[in-house]
């Protein structure tokens, strides 16, 4: 069965669905959006949507402790490469 009869047969299970088997197919569509790769690091590693969320709520934690950067101070450290 191709791409397009599996949506096809889906979509027509869903459109029957009770809510209990709607919320597990949620569940696995979320599940597998999570484990999608959506960038590279540097390093050429793939980062998962889980790991950029991860990522973001920590970068959010570091400036509400004030570990930041500013422009001016990137400014006078780039003075000295």
């Amino acid at each position: 069965m191709g791409a397009l009869e599996l949506r096809d047969s889906i979509l027509e299970s869903i459109n029957t669905a009770d809510e209990r088997l709607l919320k597990v197919v949620k569940a696995v569509i979320e599940s597998y959006q999570e484990e999608e790769i959506v960038a590279f690091a540097v390093d050429g590693k793939p980062v998962t949507r889980a790991m950029y969320k991860s990522e973001l709520v920590e970068a959010k934690a570091e400036i509400k402790r004030g570990e930041y950067s500013t422009q001016k101070d990137l400014e006078k450290e780039s003075e000295n490469w």
